[in-house]
């Protein structure tokens, strides 16, 4: 179950509360009986492998970049010799 964080809008009390997916949010204020708002975090994301960080992109880019201009070099060197 997942864990959610309240705030009340009158007194500013903050709690958590474990609850289902399916179950309504709080509404009232455990302390004043007040309005209650859902705390909302950004959830921690971490990628694994290639191609997700700034630098692995970049050698890959610089790589592929070099290699054509030197194979587009050995193709027109091979192409009067095959003639």
């Amino acid at each position: 179950m997942p864990l959610y964080e309240y705030q009340c809008e009158r007194c500013g009390i903050r709690f958590e509360r474990f609850q289902s997916f399916s179950a309504l949010p709080a509404r009232i204020c455990p302390e004043c009986n007040g309005p209650l708002r859902r705390i909302i975090f950004p959830a921690g994301i971490i990628f694994k492998g290639p191609g997700f960080y700034v630098t692995d992109n970049r050698k890959a880019q610089g790589s592929e970049a070099a290699g054509n201009g030197s194979k587009s070099e050995k193709k027109e060197e091979k192409a009067p010799s095959e003639d």
